[in-house]
C-alpha cells in the first residue's frame, strides 16, 4: 500500500493507462504544460508528449464532440472538463451522442470515452462552478456515471472507466483532491457499478457518495458512542446503481437515509429512495429520508456555501429521527 492524495491517485491512473495503451490520450483546457485547472494532469504532457496530452480551445461542446468522434475510430479519449457544471454546455454531445450512438447504430461500434468532470464545493467557486450534476445524467441510457470518494476508489474506477467500452462520466470531487488514503500498489481496478460498504452497521443505512461519504462516516463515529451502529454504503456511482448492495443493507437495518451535495429535487437520492420503496418497503421501520443540499444556487462565499450542503449534525439528526420510529 502507498499513501497518496485523491488528486495524485487520479494522476497515477491516467499515467498507467497512457503507458499501457497507445490509444489512450487526454485533451482539455490547460491539461498540458499547466497540468489542468487543479493540477491533476501535471507532468503527463512532459512524460507522454504533446500528441497524447494536449490543450484545446475553450469549447466544451467541441471537447466532448471531438472525444465522441475519436472514440468512434477506436481511440480511447479522456476529456477533462474544468468543472462538472460545464456538462450542461455539452449536453447534446453527452446525452444524445455519447450515450446513444452505440445503440442507434446496432452495436457496429462502441464509444469508449471518459469525461472527467470535477464537481462539488471547493472554496467559494460560486453557483456555476460548485454543483454536483450527477442527477442530470440519470436518464441518459447508455451512459455510466461514477463518483469516487477515496484515493483508492479514484484510481481503480478511473482505470476501469478508461478500459470500458461504454462512455463514462467520471465525477471527481474538487474538495477531495487533498484527501490522503492508502492505495494498493500494482494493478488496481474497481468494477463500475459495484458499491462499497465503507462501514458496517445494524441500525441505520446511510447511502452517500463523494464528500458526503466522509460526513456520513463522521456521523457514524459519533453515534457509535451512543450505541447506534450506522452502516455507510458508497455506491461509487449512480449509473449503473448497485441496488443489490443497497437493498441488502436496508433489509438488515430497516432504515434508510440518502445523502448528497446536490439539492433533493431532481437529485439521485430520489432514484435510490424510489427503488428501495418499490422493492423493500416491507423491511422499512421508518420513512426514507433524503439529507441533501439546499434548493438554492450555491453561494459564492466559502463560508456560506457550507450551509448549502448537509453537515455531520444533519446526518446525526436524521439517524436519530429514523430510530425514533419503533
Amino acid at each position: 500500500m502507498t499513501v497518496m492524495t485523491y488528486a495524485r491517485a487520479i494522476n497515477r491512473a491516467l499515467a498507467e493507462e497512457l503507458e499501457r495503451d497507445a490509444d489512450v490520450f487526454i485533451m482539455g483546457q490547460d491539461v498540458g504544460a499547466f497540468g489542468g485547472a487543479f493540477g491533476v494532469t501535471r507532468g503527463l504532457q512532459e512524460r507522454f508528449g504533446r500528441r497524447r496530452v494536449f490543450d484545446t480551445p475553450i469549447s466544451e461542446n467541441f471537447l466532448v464532440g471531438g472525444g465522441v468522434g475519436a472514440a468512434l475510430t477506436g481511440l480511447r479519449p479522456v476529456v477533462e472538463l474544468q468543472y462538472a457544471d460545464f456538462i450542461a454546455v455539452a449536453m447534446d454531445e453527452i446525452y444524445n451522442k455519447a450515450a446513444k450512438w452505440r445503440y442507434m447504430h446496432g452495436g457496429l461500434f462502441s464509444v469508449p470515452l471518459v469525461i472527467r468532470a470535477p464537481g462539488g464545493l471547493a472554496g467559494g467557486a460560486g453557483p456555476e462552478h460548485s454543483q454536483s450534476p450527477e442527477g442530470l445524467l440519470l436518464s441518459a441510457a447508455g451512459l455510466h456515471v461514477v463518483t469516487p470518494s477515496t484515493p483508492a476508489d479514484a484510481l481503480g474506477l478511473l482505470k476501469s472507466a478508461v478500459r470500458s467500452s461504454n462512455p463514462v462520466v467520471y465525477i471527481e470531487h474538487k474538495g477531495l483532491y487533498g484527501l490522503k488514503g492508502e492505495v494498493p500498489d500494482g494493478e488496481h481496478l474497481i468494477p463500475i457499478g459495484v458499491a462499497d460498504v465503507k462501514r458496517e452497521g445494524t441500525d441505520v443505512t446511510i447511502v452517500a457518495w463523494t464528500s458526503m461519504v466522509h460526513r456520513a462516516l463522521a456521523a457514524a463515529e459519533t453515534l457509535a458512542a451512543e450505541g447506534i451502529q450506522v452502516e455507510v454504503v458508497d455506491p461509487r456511482g449512480v449509473r449503473p446503481l448497485d441496488t443489490d448492495t443497497i437493498l441488502a443493507s436496508v433489509q438488515k437495518t430497516g432504515r434508510l437515509i440518502v445523502s448528497h451535495e446536490a439539492p433533493a429535487p431532481g437529485g439521485a437520492a430520489s432514484e435510490v429512495a424510489a427503488y428501495v420503496a418499490e422493492h423493500a418497503l416491507d423491511y422499512l421501520a421508518a420513512p426514507i429520508q433524503r439529507v441533501c443540499g439546499a434548493d438554492i444556487p450555491i453561494p459564492q462565499s466559502s463560508d456560506l456555501e457550507q450551509y448549502a450542503i448537509p453537515s455531520v449534525d444533519d446526518l446525526i439528526r436524521a439517524c436519530r429521527s429514523a430510530l425514533s420510529y419503533r
